[in-house]
């Protein structure tokens, strides 16, 4: 790859700084690039360092041992400390790059190192709050069942244009070396598509994971109060969701797939239920789709209260309808019609309505099913009805409403639920037909937004018999300290400490706790660990999977 760093410092029109302070353009310089890295344990002989801020430390103090592993180049912000400085070998062949934002630099260098692989690639981004992973894998799914060969990254899974496989990180939306390496692995495995959950961190443009990347498609699942952390408001967390429509503008959508130039349709997909509908649909000028199941299958429908009005929508959107939702323990139904069709004398035209079945549990997915069937029909230019055909060979995703059955007595449900919100979604239709007690464990994680902690206490007092707060990720804050924060809103609803609400902050201790008081007819729900493989504490992770924890304490139940 010679003369590669020179086409990258383009990119990010910065000339080389060298070790000793002179510089030299970067259209003279013929270092090799063999690698990208922002972790100094993962440098070898010719990779390109991106020094990073983080939040306990920087970066620029792991440069010295970035150096020793034969860093080719180094990409850092803000001063390196003197003390760190003084480490840098004085004759070092190292090429230092000075930028406003190296964690901001890294996604053009790395679009530019992996050959731009979102131009050869048709791509559909998911953002929401709730339910992205489910609509990232469903898409997936059908767009292989429709004859695409095609790849994701998600959350709980991500794929290459093979088989699916177990994500080994927290990050739903990767860093952008990582993004665009996964990409072009899909592009050199025959891939035509790729799905990309897209989260508001993975968007913001402060930390530009998703930069440089050409989206086709972008998919507005909803937005409410999360992360707030990161984004410091409502407002801004909203804002930086948008990008993904804004980016549907940003690129002329004519792509090289499989070496073939193919135009690829540029669209948005929104949930109108949402009270951001409309904000998602203004910002973009692309076509804009959106669905609804008329409240039918959201949470006031789901506590039998009447649904409250959509918000205004423009004329111009064409509205997919869910009606008729059914939705048991081990499957889901609904009838799905097409967008009002106007004919030559500009007479609307019935709606074709069709039958959609899956095997997938809760009304919920009824909103992650509609928006995956647009996208895909859109996008690859299939007929609606065949796409929602295929609904009925869909599997959910690990973690999710995943029911876990070795003949108790009891239902036993690990979910990835963690927010309020995500919270009165599942909890009413479950309360609904439970005829014994709900049992809910739960936490929340550490260094996080601490003004979702009471809300989950109040909303889980109110559904739930027994509230179990046991640990999720307490990062760097004390555990027990942090689900005090969640039993306030429990208290707040009338729960008892030590009667009806307990902090027993293992998770493992707990998750015994809650199946010893189960009994026949009652209904436990392991929340918001799912599918993550560890729970990370202050000084240590601690490697953890939910489902084999609930399965080795059945039986120990002797289950």
């Amino acid at each position: 790859m010679n003369k590669l760093l020179k086409d990258i410092l383009k990119s990010i029109e910065h000339k080389i700084v060298l070790a000793d302070g002179k510089t030299e353009a970067s259209s003279t310089n013929e270092t090799e690039i063999t690698s990208l890295a922002f972790d100094s344990r993962d440098v070898q002989n010719g990779t390109l360092f991106f020094a990073l801020p983080g939040t306990h430390t920087t970066g620029n103090i792991f440069i010295p041992d970035a150096i020793k592993s034969g860093a080719a180049a180094i990409i850092f912000q803000d001063e390196i400390p003197e003390e760190t400085a003084k480490k840098i070998p004085s004759d070092t062949k190292t090429v230092f790059i000075k930028v406003e934002s190296s964690r901001f630099a890294m996604a053009p260098v790395s679009a530019e190192f992996y050959d731009n692989p979102s131009k050869k690639l048709g791509i559909i981004g998911v953002t929401g709050t709730e339910g992205k992973s489910s609509t990232v894998s469903f898409a997936w799914q059908l767009l292989r069942l429709t004859g695409h060969k095609a790849g994701f990254i998600s959350t709980v899974q991500y794929s290459l244009g093979d088989e699916a496989l177990a994500n080994p990180q927290h990050t739903t939306t990767p860093e952008a070396p990582i993004i665009q390496k996964y990409l072009y692995e899909m592009v050199q495995n025959g891939c035509e598509y790729a799905v990309i959950e897209s989260s508001s961190h993975g968007l913001s443009k402060k930390l530009n994971r998703t930069g440089c990347i050409d989206y086709d498609c972008g998919i507005f699942m909803n937005v409410t109060l999360e992360h707030l952390e990161f984004h410091k408001t409502f407002e801004q967390y909203r804002d930086d969701k948008a990008n993904l429509f804004r980016k549907l503008d940003e690129c002329d959508h004519q792509k090289v797939i499989l070496g073939k130039n193919v135009k690829i349709p540029s669209f948005g997909i929104v949930n109108l239920e949402d009270p951001s509908a409309t904000y998602f649909i203004k910002a973009t000028k692309q076509p804009v789709i959106g669905f609804t199941t008329e409240g039918k299958a959201g949470k006031s429908a789901a506590e039998g209260a009447s649904a409250k009005p959509l918000p205004p929508i423009p004329d111009s959107i064409p509205v997919l309808l869910g009606r008729n939702i059914a939705s048991a323990r081990f499957g889901l139904t609904f009838d799905m019609s097409e967008p009002n069709v106007i004919d030559e004398h500009a007479k609307p035209l019935p709606r074709k309505v069709f039958h959609v079945h899956s095997s997938l549990p809760g009304a919920f997915n009824t909103y992650n099913l509609m928006a995956a069937i647009a996208a895909v029909s859109r996008l690859t230019g299939t007929e609606l009805e065949k796409v929602a055909e295929l609904a009925s060979k869909l599997t959910p995703v690990k973690g999710r409403m995943t029911v876990i059955d070795k003949g108790q007595p009891f239902e036993l449900i690990v979910d990835y639920a963690h927010t309020p919100s995500s919270f009165e979604t599942i909890f009413p239709p479950i309360r609904r037909r439970c005829t014994g007690k709900m049992i809910a464990l739960f936490g929340s994680g550490g260094e996080r937004d601490t003004e979702k902690r009471p809300l989950q206490g109040e909303v889980a007092a109110k559904f739930c018999d027994v509230v179990i707060l046991a640990d999720e990720d307490p990062r760097g804050e004390d555990p027990v300290e942090l689900l005090k924060q969640i039993a306030v809103g429990a208290e707040k609803e009338g729960m008892k400490m030590n009667e009806n609400l307990f902090i027993t902050h293992d998770r493992p201790t707990a998750i015994r706790q809650a199946l010893k008081m189960a009994k026949k007819d009652d209904i436990v729900l392991l929340l918001g660990k799912s599918h993550e493989n560890s729970i990370i504490y202050k000084d240590f992770v601690k490697p953890y999977d939910e489902i084999k924890e609930a399965e080795a304490a059945l039986k120990e139940l002797g289950f």
